[in-house]
């Protein structure tokens, strides 16, 4: 019984030892994942050994910790630092660096680690002159662990060398620890030596950019007339191509390559192989005629340019080219002629910059200058005409309801007709406004699946029975902040020229989802990258050719018969979207069909529920309230002040701001200020309507305007709280604005 009592308690002890070991090895094998994961991050060099010699000691329980390791300085030369963990750096002050003794053999060559339990009682230490035992002021040492460090080509790049005072104080399961901490830090220091190389070779690669700059500069400044000199002999032009080659290598930002008489290639240099995507040992004796596009060979653009070149002594000019992919880029191609001292024709010298992204900078430019003179003569035409628009729709307006009074039909066609040309005279204006991106907007948080949902019915009575659609719904589809009524109107504007894409039927598709539009695309496209809800609208029709898409949202570009269409329907969808901060781009196949993708910015704040479109506002009466009209044109202020006393309102009128504020202060009864932005005398409407609400607080605002560009519009947004009726308003649009603002609380 007391044997079993032994036996078993001779297991348990031996349990509990396998249990510490397991635990231990646990323990150091988290450490050895950290530090891996350390040094693995680590590109500086000094912090990286330091960290694998903290590492070692910390895993391998030692005293003290040492790793020497070579470096390369900036002359190429090895030299050998060390880094220490356990002891302070004075401790290895006056001790010289470790050799290739008998003992640490094996590190230093990188055939195997050492691991001593008793130091002195190795039979390998002590014979080392002029040493016969530990030198002088060396650190106490009995155990000792050394580890070799190797790069992947097998360099010995240093060693890593732990002691203790005491004897066997390293474990085989320390020597195993410390071998893979020495593989992670040869990994480590093979990639921070890579990396300082690369950032060597940078420098060195940007200070020769810069010579390289100043090289091209003077080459671009000589070449034509480096070029004549080269004629001069035989001799001297032997000696200058070989000075001249040595810089031609040099330049990669240009093509620079000879051709003989005939136009075959002759030279290339590393430019033209970067730039055109040759090599040269594929391009030399090949016509340079395979670098211009088909119909430029088919029409003889080659042989113009050396003709040219070779009558007048140069030929330059810009146009697409080929590389050997087949993809294009836009170049400036400069030909010169070169002839000998007797003034023959011995070849051309052919230089060639790749200008595709200059180019597209300026057509960018060309854009934004383009959209800006729109937008300045909108602005400036926008406020008169929109004057006569309200004039001429509110009279038309008023005469059909007097003939509807007394039974006149065929006058009231006549006047349907006038109506109609003065909405579509509204609409051209509205739509040169929206594309030139000074349409104010009233934006709010949009569910566009609800809205697209709403359209549906709408869509199907416009586009008719041929017309199949189908709505595509993304499920938890994010909100946008974004002018409902303008939004509504960009889809049917799409939806219209989708079903005349498809004279006889086909199908519409609306899909809306999440997107993500990465710096890349959001790069090209000039927006912010991050989330943005999508709708892509599609059709079944007849494509579009790609110098159609390049043209499509150009103002008053159509491929419809005249009379079909005024050529601002995607050009107003394109305007809106922009101003929305979003982008909007055109995938066509002739044959096929085509998609156009809106991108909305994603909006953080919750949507409202019913976006749909909403019936066209009634009239109701006023209750002879009192309302100041301040306008300075005169029929406008006319029309307007018939307008309201028609809806039962009582109407007192200014022309100007000064004016109005007599008015509001002799008459308290007045409830509404129904200003014009665009006031003469110094003071706008929105100025006007500041100091009216200072002085009386509970009074109610509404603007109107033709064009209010910086007032109460910023941003292409309408300003928080603003009330805006754009002119031309409606007798209907009028009197339900009036009345909505006055039963507001």
């Amino acid at each position: 019984m007391a044997q079993n009592k032994e036996e078993w308690a001779h297991e348990k002890s031996l349990l509990e030892a396998r249990v510490a070991e397991l635990a231990e090895e646990a323990r150091s094998l988290q450490v050895l994942h950290r530090i891996g994961v350390a040094i693995a991050a680590n590109l500086d060099l000094e912090r990286l050994v330091q960290t694998v010699t903290d590492a070692g000691v910390e895993i391998s329980k030692a005293e003290f910790g040492a790793f020497f390791y070579n470096v390369i300085d900036k002359k190429g030369e090895a030299y050998t630092l060390y880094t220490l963990s356990g002891v302070p750096r004075e401790a290895f002050a006056n001790f010289p660096m470790p050799r290739n003794t008998a003992i640490f053999e094996p590190t230093f060559r990188g055939t195997g680690p050492v691991r001593s339990g008793d130091i002195l009682a190795d039979p390998r230490y002590g014979h080392n002159a002029p040493f016969k035992g530990m030198p002088q002021g060396h650190l106490p040492v009995r155990s000792y662990l050394a580890v070799p460090v190797l790069s992947r080509s097998g360099e010995v790049l240093g060693g890593l060398f732990f002691g203790h005072s005491k004897t066997d104080q390293f474990s085989p399961l320390a020597e195993r620890l410390m071998l893979s901490i020495a593989a992670q830090a040869a990994v480590a220091i093979d990639n921070a030596r890579l990396y300082q190389t690369s950032q060597r070779e940078l420098a060195a690669r940007a200070k020769a950019e810069t010579e390289l700059q100043k090289a091209v500069a003077a080459l671009e400044a000589s070449a034509t007339t480096g070029a004549r000199q080269l004629a001069v002999s035989a001799t001297r032009l032997e000696e200058a191509e070989q000075h001249l080659s040595l810089l031609i290598d040099a330049v990669v930002d240009y093509a620079i390559f000879m051709l003989d008489p005939s136009g075959n290639v002759v030279s290339w240099n590393p430019g033209a192989q970067r730039i055109k995507g040759y090599e040269r040992e594929e391009i030399v004796g090949q016509h340079f005629s395979r670098f211009y596009t088909e119909p430029d060979r088919t029409s003889g653009v080659p042989a113009r340019a050396l003709a040219q070149a070779a009558a007048t002594g140069k030929f330059e000019m810009e146009g697409w080219r080929l590389r050997k992919d087949g993809s294009r880029f836009w170049a400036n191609v400069l030909i010169t002629a070169i002839r000998n001292e007797s003034g023959n024709l011995i070849g051309f010298a052919k230089i060639t910059r790749d200008l595709t992204e200059r180019r597209a900078s300026e057509e960018r430019m060309r854009q934004a200058q383009k959209m800006e003179a729109i937008g300045q003569l909108t602005g400036g035409v926008a406020h008169d005409f929109n004057n006569l628009l309200t004039v001429i729709t509110g009279n038309i307006e008023s005469l059909k309801r007097r003939l509807a009074e007394r039974n006149e039909p065929a006058l009231e066609r006549l006047a349907s007709a006038a109506q109609r040309g003065a909405e579509r005279g509204a609409l051209l204006v509205h739509r040169l406004l929206a594309f030139s991106r000074n349409q104010p907007l009233e934006p709010k948080p949009v569910l566009v699946n609800n809205l697209v949902t709403g359209m549906s019915d709408m869509l199907r009575r416009t586009l008719g029975e041929t017309v199949l659609i189908e709505n595509v719904l993304a499920g938890g589809v994010w909100p946008t902040f974004v002018d409902t009524t303008e939004l509504e109107s960009a889809l049917l504007n799409l939806a219209i020229n989708a079903r005349d894409a498809m004279p006889d039927g086909g199908k519409l598709t609306v899909e809306v989802a999440n997107v993500f539009l990465d710096e890349a695309y959001a790069a090209d496209a000039e927006i912010l990258p991050g989330q943005y809800v999508g709708i892509f609208v599609s059709d079944t029709g007849t494509g579009m050719l790609p110098d159609v898409i390049g043209k499509a949202f150009d103002p008053f570009f159509t491929t419809k018969e005249p009379g079909q269409g005024t050529g601002l329907g995607l050009s107003q969808v394109y305007g809106f979207i922009k101003q929305s901060g979003g982008h909007v781009k055109i995938y066509s196949e002739v044959g096929i069909g085509t998609t156009v993708k809106l991108y909305l910015p994603r909006h953080i704040e919750p949507a409202a529920r019913g976006e749909a479109i909403q019936a066209a506002p009634q009239a109701p009466q006023g209750r002879g309230e009192t309302i100041l009209v301040v306008e300075d044109d005169p029929d406008v202020r006319s029309f307007t002040i018939e307008m309201l006393r028609e809806l039962g309102y009582t109407v007192i009128a200014a022309s100007d701001g000064q004016s109005a504020l007599r008015m509001l202060d002799a008459h308290r009864e007045i409830v509404l200020l129904f200003t014009d932005v665009g006031l003469p005398g110094g003071m706008n409407g929105r100025q006007l309507a500041d100091e009216a609400m200072r002085r009386r607080s509970g009074l109610k605002v509404l603007f109107t305007s033709g064009y209010a560009r910086n007032a109460i519009v910023h941003h292409g947004r309408l300003d928080p709280g603003v009330e805006l009726l754009s002119k031309p308003f409606t007798f209907a649009t009028l009197g339900a604005r009036i009345h909505r603002l006055l039963d507001e609380k």
